[in-house]
């Protein structure tokens, strides 16, 4: 039995990333020449333009907003907002990359829903969509009639989906063969950077993370910070909880984590060295805060990201 073509459109809104709109034509498109070959689905792309959007007459199977470079987030964009919404609610996928998010939440599709974005906008995101039940630390969530994805380069990942979702395993294989792409399963944590708000205003919280960053392998403990920044417990715990967004506890694992990472990244120590420099005195402890930070094990995380040849 012959599946039926499936048609997909892009949104290339004011401030969108030509490079995704493009990029993901041209994956599409050389998946739908697999496809061919094997009888199997096309997926017909069109690129829509907010300013001639297409009635409700023209059908599309999926919507994609993609993600932006300019920092727009579409606030005013009622127009689209609207036709979004309506698309949405005549079960046509609805999908985002990135800042692209911002597009479906006005359009109120997020509330209560599983959804990505770039790691870097989980602030906004949570402030702006507080309903939306955001997962940054996944690169892509299916959630059936919703599918957003995390980075701005997950537009590959997104379209991999699609092709997978309507022409099969074997064409998405043959096509990541061919484009060079490794399908494989990732998730956002395993590129998520530690940066710490430093623009809070708290002077004696400031000193003290500016201490931390070249003192990790110091006893960074509750009772130890608050000694250090001369502030009692209660008051410190208030306090940093209110600059930084963390307990310190959860800063002190972040922190010490990402110092690890540039360690493995750039350097050929053996994996307990590392963990006894950023602080870890048991490497097993280390071991485990490190993958449940970042997905990896702090072996795979130096084999897919070390600037050197680890092999050496």
């Amino acid at each position: 039995m012959l599946m039926p073509d499936r048609s997909l459109a892009i949104i290339a809104y004011d401030g969108v990333q030509e490079a995704a709109v493009l990029g993901l034509a041209d994956l599409i498109d050389a998946a739908n020449g697999i496809s061919r070959r094997q009888d199997g689905v096309v997926i017909n792309v069109h690129t829509v333009r907010p300013d001639a959007l297409p009635p409700a007459s023209v059908a599309y199977d999926a919507v994609i907003l993609p993600p932006n470079r300019s920092g727009a987030r579409g606030g005013k964009d009622r127009g689209l907002h609207a036709w979004i919404q309506e698309r949405h609610g005549a079960g046509t996928l609805t999908a985002s990359v990135c800042a692209g998010l911002f597009w479906l939440g006005h359009a109120g599709l997020l509330a209560s829903r599983p959804v990505t974005t770039h790691w870097a906008l989980e602030g906004e995101v949570r402030a702006t969509f507080p309903d939306a039940d955001l997962q940054p630390e996944h690169l892509l969530i299916d959630d059936n009639d919703i599918v957003t994805a995390g980075g701005m380069m997950a537009w590959v990942d997104l379209g991999l989906f699609f092709v997978e979702r309507w022409q099969g395993v074997d064409v998405l294989t043959a096509t990541a063969r061919h484009l060079l792409i490794d399908p494989g399963k990732r998730e956002q944590r395993n590129y998520r950077s530690f940066r710490p708000n430093l623009n809070h205003g708290d002077e004696a919280v400031l000193a003290l993370q500016l201490w931390m960053e070249g003192h990790v392998q110091d006893d960074l403990s509750v009772d130890a910070l608050s000694g250090r920044a001369r502030l009692s417990g209660r008051t410190f715990l208030r306090r940093f909880k209110a600059a930084t967004g963390l307990n310190p506890n959860a800063y002190v694992q972040a922190l010490r984590i990402e110092k690890a990472r540039g360690l493995l990244e750039r350097t050929r120590d053996p994996v307990s060295a590392v963990g006894w420099a950023v602080g870890y005195q048991d490497i097993s402890a280390f071991g485990r805060v490190f993958r449940a930070i970042t997905g990896l094990s702090a072996v795979e995380y130096r084999r897919r990201f070390s600037v050197l040849d680890v092999r050496a």
